[in-house]
């Protein structure tokens, strides 16, 4: 595990297809590919830092419409800016990934037929392509130094133009071109655009086309390091990874037309295009990196369910039948449909996601078999919340947990909480005095002795409506001590506050032994 994610290690979950031949044409339904090719869609993030909800709702999309299609969801990791790589945030990015339980079928951890999926390990096939667009006179080489080009974007600044590239190096002749090679001037490859833009079919936008050519200058596509740039890194990719389908944010629709046309050049059938609208603030702000709370880590430390995480963000969007809370990653594959997807900006209300998770663990709680995994990261949650206070080992014990967990189903929305202060009581003995409970009662010894007696007296399992009546019944048997104050009492003696659940089911959590130790405890101090 990458040290950037090494202290949520404990906090995280533990079939490529061939490919087919790929046809002409960009008009088949929004579920099958060029000529009804198998559905191989990628998520294909840049390893500047830590997978954000943003990047999570892309790659849940492409995930599920792989699903829907009974196709592959590649993991593809875009590093061809070295200067903004993160250390570590490639690995991070998978870790996270398997940790909402949308894990790629293809990816540099997994690996897979059309690997490596790192795009610094594929030089020499962006080196490749660039060649080959010489060759056709597609593209040219670029000597333009960096101070003639920061002249050139100062002049349309000051003209209060948008900076462009002037094309001025398309028009050197062979023997210039060999000429300044011979002299070893450094040059960069740029794409030459072409005029007349076709127009293509969102899957969202519907029908779109940017004359790029008319407001931008010649892109590079291979820069001085040989690195390439994004824009033929990701073209020359989706076609030799057999990417069926482009589902991105709607940033890159713009550029689209400029990846059609190097797709022309190439002479390859394109894949569809859905371009994703933004997830934004509830207020419509930017949803921003600098913002620590909206990276994956901050919610898998706050205790935060990954089905939880996926049903909020598809909850505030678009794309499925419904929008009810507590749908699980099935019911969004079932009820998805690309066609749905609006072109409205998604609005992420995260103070609902409380709610979100109450819903999600009291499903997981009431299922046998999802329970277990709760009950492990409660024991390792209590452990790292109570440490070496754990005088008594036997609340770790699996049986005890899953009774706190079914007494709290529905009234928790995290695991986290059940760590809190409020709670300490059930992993920790409080510290309670003889005095504290005789300002309570005068009748505290008694009150005491008779529910040690009821407890000792118990032949079944306890249940908080039996253990309810029981405590009425004591109430008649107290000469000067209402049931408020009984109860206040009692609850001082088994966890040392004053507010929390009823004291029955703290009853039942702790245990008639338990009860009645404590209970004896501090009428002996």
């Amino acid at each position: 595990m990458v040290p950037a994610l090494r202290g949520l290690g404990p906090l995280l979950r533990a079939a490529p297809g061939g490919l087919r031949a790929r046809g002409p044409g960009v008009s088949s339904p929004a579920g099958a590919g060029p000529r009804g090719a198998r559905v191989r869609v990628r998520f294909a993030p840049s390893p500047t830092g830590f997978l954000h909800l943003g990047g999570l709702r892309t790659a849940l999309y492409n995930y599920i419409f792989a699903r829907k299609h009974q196709g592959a969801f590649i993991l593809r990791v875009e590093d061809t800016d070295q200067s903004r790589v993160v250390a570590g945030a490639a690995e991070g990015i998978e870790d996270m990934l398997n940790w909402a339980g949308i894990p790629p079928d293809e990816s540099p951890r997994e690996g897979g037929p059309v690997g490596p999926y790192q795009q610094s390990c594929r030089l020499e096939l962006y080196k490749k392509a660039s060649e080959a667009l010489l060759e056709r006179g597609a593209a040219y080489r670029c000597f333009c130094t960096p101070r003639r080009l920061e002249l050139l974007k100062k002049e349309a600044l000051r003209n209060r133009q948008t900076p462009r590239y002037d094309n001025r190096c398309r028009h050197l002749s062979p023997r210039q071109v060999a000429e300044k090679l011979s002299q070893g001037s450094d040059y960069v490859v740029r794409f030459q655009l072409k005029e007349g833009a076709e127009p293509f079919h969102d899957l969202v936008y519907g029908w779109s086309k940017h004359e790029v050519a008319a407001v931008e200058g010649d892109p590079v596509i291979l820069k001085g390091d040989d690195f390439p740039t994004y824009h033929l890194a990701s073209v020359v990719d989706d076609h030799h990874m057999g990417i069926s389908h482009v589902l991105r944010g709607t940033e890159w629709l713009t550029s689209t037309s400029k990846h059609l046309l190097l797709y022309r050049a190439f002479g390859w059938d394109p894949p569809r295009f859905g371009h994703l609208p933004l997830l934004l603030n509830k207020d419509g702000s930017k949803l921003s990196k600098r913002q620590g709370d909206v990276f994956l880590g901050h919610f898998v430390q706050d205790g935060c369910l990954p089905e939880a995480l996926l049903d909020i963000i598809t909850n505030c969007g678009s794309g499925f039948a419904g929008n009810q809370m507590g749908r699980t990653l099935e019911e969004l594959i079932s009820e998805f449909d690309v066609g749905r997807i609006t072109t409205h900006s998604a609005l992420l209300d995260l103070d609902k996601l409380p709610e979100f998770n109450r819903i999600h663990l009291l499903r997981q709680v009431g299922d046998e078999r999802l329970r277990g995994q709760l009950v492990t990261e409660l024991q390792r949650r209590v452990e790292q919340a109570f440490g070496d206070r754990l005088v008594d080992r036997a609340v770790l014990e699996k049986g005890y947990v899953e009774r706190v967990l079914l007494l709290r189903k529905g009234h928790i929305s995290s695991l986290k909480n059940l760590v809190a202060p409020e709670y300490s009581y059930l992993w920790v003995k409080p510290s309670v005095s003889r005095e504290q409970l005789q300002s309570v009662s005068a009748e505290a010894d008694e009150i005491g002795k008779r529910v040690i007696g009821l407890m000792e007296g118990q032949m079944g399992a306890l249940t908080t409506e039996g253990l309810n009546e029981d405590l009425r019944g004591l109430e008649e048997q107290m000469r000067g001590t209402k049931y408020s104050s009984m109860m206040k009492l009692l609850r001082l003696a088994l966890s040392g506050q004053q507010h929390g659940p009823s004291v029955a089911e703290m009853m039942v959590s702790l245990g008639p032994r338990e009860v009645c130790e404590r209970i004896r405890k501090v009428l002996s101090n």
